[in-house]
């Protein structure tokens, strides 16, 4: 069982994050903020996907206006993101953000960032202080190797916080990204050996769908077995509902939330198997894809581990030469013949 390192509770809106609460998942909407009704669609969807938070970017006047009526459309608790004015956060923070996302690589000026503690403090509205290894200024600079990156990043995080709790504002969260897996790890490990804020995780951007699941698993698998992070997006470019359905595969393989389907087990098959289990693995799934129960079902290709597997599972096949033996729950519980193979596991799977 995982234990979670132990940090503070910051209220976002209605979701508290910290180690007192569940990990909460979060993505970001994809579609001109000033579009009210496309924004408040793709937000809709996100939370029926198990979105517990939603950030949307609010790069200019007219956005920070068309945010201020979104609030008011949504039940989540919305994060606004900003990147170079100050004046945007203000106005983020009057129009009803839950919490706010600032880049201490953009926004640096002392009297700045007092104008946004003490309006975020006024509002009640946590703060983000997300540091990205691509805004800060030295890192820019050809000359800096790799393994000088991570202490330039945590050094930046220091100063900003110190800033904030200087002005008696603890209602944080960290986050510290970057586009490379390994420096990802490393400045959030020493990111929470130093602080005990909540922190959220992801990296900066992981590439398609299909090119994003490895390396974001990779990072948020890490950290996550580690302890660390208390809210986490997968950055994917396309559908924002990818980013939170990949996101609870990452939770629920690690035991942090309860899956909500199916989870299919596949032997990966050898010279034993008798039967095309792949092809038959996919007809099983075909069937099951509109159960929304957290079972687990297991498609082995042999006697080999077939047995032990379907110990594990909720239901199970053993495939054979032309015929499959079906257990429930480590039970052999029928010999079936191949074509009969499929509609037995889910006339068995309506008894549990």
């Amino acid at each position: 069982m995982i234990k979670r390192r132990k940090t503070k509770t910051v209220k976002v809106g209605s979701v508290k994050l910290g180690s007192s609460s569940s990990i909460v998942t979060q993505s970001m909407t994809k579609v001109p903020t000033v579009d009210v009704g496309r924004c408040v669609r793709q937000i809709k969807r996100l939370v029926d996907a198990g979105s517990g938070l939603v950030r949307v970017a609010v790069p200019s006047r007219a956005d920070t206006a068309a945010f201020a009526k979104i609030v008011q459309k949504v039940d989540v608790p919305l994060i606004a993101d900003i990147h170079f004015s100050p004046d945007r956060a203000i106005e983020a923070i009057e129009a009803g953000a839950a919490k706010i996302r600032l880049n201490p690589g953009n926004i640096k000026k002392r009297a700045s960032i007092l104008r946004i503690i003490d309006a975020a403090k006024m509002h009640k509205t946590a703060i983000r202080i997300g540091v990205n290894e691509a805004s800060i200024r030295d890192l820019k600079k050809a000359d800096v190797p790799p393994n000088k990156r991570v202490s330039l990043m945590l050094k930046e995080m220091k100063s900003y916080v110190r800033l904030f709790e200087g002005r008696g504002f603890e209602q944080l969260v960290l986050s510290a990204k970057s586009r490379d897996v390994i420096r990802t790890i490393e400045i959030n490990r020493s990111i929470s050996e130093v602080f005990d804020y909540p922190i959220h995780i992801g990296l900066t951007h992981a590439g398609l769908p299909e090119d994003a699941e490895v390396p974001s698993a990779i990072v948020l698998g890490s950290l996550l077995a580690d302890g660390i992070g208390d809210t986490i997006r997968v950055s994917v470019a396309g559908d924002p509902v990818v980013e939170i359905e990949i996101a609870k595969r990452i939770l629920g393989g690690l035991g942090l939330c309860e899956r909500a389907e199916v989870e299919l087990v596949v032997c990966p098959t050898c010279g034993r198997a008798q039967i095309d289990v792949v092809k038959l693995a996919r007809r099983i799934k075909k069937a099951l894809r509109d159960i929304d129960r957290p079972l687990q079902v297991a498609v082995m290709g042999c006697i080999v581990n077939g047995p032990g597997e379907a110990a594990d599972a909720d239901l199970a096949v053993c495939a054979a030469k032309n015929k499959g033996y079906i257990y429930r729950r480590g039970q052999k519980i029928a010999t079936v013949p191949e074509s009969e193979i499929v509609p037995s596991l889910l006339k068995e799977l309506q008894k549990l």
